[in-house]
């Protein structure tokens, strides 16, 4: 197996970890202690420290003298934390539990964007590179079939703990894999004797380039929609007469993205700014439809539409970061991507909670409103000229950045 088909093995192995905690932890709460609420303070905990732990986690990545050892321990304290988390919920003291809890949060920055970070290192510029952010895309939305799944399976016939355990030995599976991959000479891309990117650097370069600026905003809006979107469908189908059904909605929203980013998400010709501002008008106007569907049928095509135009947008997102965060802050830049995301969709998670009243079709509505506000928030930031000449900054190495400046992803 060469470098990238490794990568994606690992990458593939500690998301199916990460996408499956949520479900897993409510369980073995439900199973101990009876208390769903108790899981879903432990899973609070669990995602709270990502938008923290990011420009950390990122800082570290980039100034890291050896990285495979920063790659394949932050995944190994992430597999000690999902294993400690089996053994110790329900049973040891909740202030306990919950410190464990973030501390396996703070290596979840990794997991997600750091991975991400090192497709650059290991494909050259180009069309391949492209479509490795494809694959690389598709391995969030198989996971975000397959977990959840394998996690109901493992729980209905043995238990929860069980269930903890297969995601624990995925993440370890991944932390192996981690420390197989080839890694790119840690100083690669720095000017030499030039100063290492501070903790704020990550930062800056979101707001100071233009693109980065553009699809950040964007589709930490769009997330404040995905993050309810669970919740809702739940309650959507409930009004539909089929309250087990809110998993069929979710299921088919993950399968169509998982193709949408195996085909839509490999067109490596359309900019990647526009493919951005196509999947999120797209998930849009299909979660509009879904609202006003009178079946569960129809609601799940409606859903599997939308997430195969969300499918994308995750390709998308990586190959802007890649081509516009100069090396020295791209794992900065990939993490605090990520933790803006999941930040925001905790936060979509709390609003639903607060307006579960409101009738479903206006929620859904709700969500589809923000993907469409979000591509016209993208095209607005990104579609404004040419890029000034102070938003110009140092091309990283291997980037798809020209001599003159980065490449306008978002142009038309």
């Amino acid at each position: 197996m060469g470098g990238f088909g490794r990568y994606l093995a690992a990458a593939l192995a500690a998301r199916f970890a990460s996408e499956g905690m949520g479900m897993a932890v409510v369980l073995l709460a439900v199973e101990r202690t009876g208390s769903a609420a108790h899981g879903a303070f432990v899973l609070t905990a669990w995602l709270a420290p990502h938008v923290l732990a990011a420009p950390l986690a990122g800082t570290a990545a980039a100034r890291a003298r050896r990285p495979r050892l920063f790659y394949a321990g932050a995944l190994a304290g992430f597999t000690l934390a999902v294993a400690a988390l089996s053994a110790l919920l329900g049973r040891a003291p909740v202030p306990v539990v919950l410190a464990v809890a973030v501390l396996g949060g703070t290596c979840g920055p990794v997991v997600t964007g750091g991975l991400s970070s090192l497709v650059a290192g290991l494909l050259p510029e180009g069309p391949a590179r492209d479509r490795a952010y494809g694959w690389d895309a598709s391995t969030y939305n198989a996971a975000a079939v397959t977990a959840p799944a394998a996690v109901s399976v493992v729980g209905a016939v043995l238990s929860a703990g069980p269930a903890m355990a297969v995601l624990a030995g995925s993440a370890a599976l991944a932390a192996l894999l981690a420390a197989s991959l080839p890694y790119a000479d840690p100083g690669a891309g720095r000017s030499p004797g030039g100063p290492r990117a501070g903790l704020g650097a990550g930062l800056a370069a979101l707001w100071r380039v233009r693109e980065l600026r553009a699809i950040t905003s964007a589709t930490t809006l769009a997330f404040v929609g995905i993050g309810s979107l669970t919740t809702t469908s739940v309650l959507l189908a409930i009004g539909l007469g089929s309250p087990g059904a809110g998993g069929v909605l979710m299921t088919a929203f993950a399968a169509g993205a998982l193709a949408g980013s195996l085909t839509l998400g490999r067109m490596t010709g359309v900019a990647p700014g526009r493919l951005a501002r196509w999947g999120m008008a797209g998930t849009g106007v299909a979660l509009a439809a879904a609202a006003f569907t009178p079946s569960v049928a129809l609601t799940a095509a409606a859903f599997a539409v939308a997430g195969y135009c969300d499918g994308p947008l995750l390709t998308a997102t990586l190959r802007i970061r890649s081509e516009n965060a100069p090396a020295e802050v791209r794992p900065q830049v990939f993490t605090l991507g990520a933790g803006l995301k999941i930040t925001a969709a905790s936060t979509g998670a709390a609003l639903v909670g607060l307006a579960a009243a409101a009738p479903p079709w206006t929620l859904l509505l709700g969500i589809a409103v923000l993907q469409l506000a979000a591509a016209a928030l993208h095209a607005l930031v990104a579609g404004r000229g040419p890029v000034p000449a102070e938003e110009v900054t140092e091309p990283s190495a291997g980037s798809a950045t020209a001599p003159a400046g980065p490449r306008n992803s978002g142009a038309p």
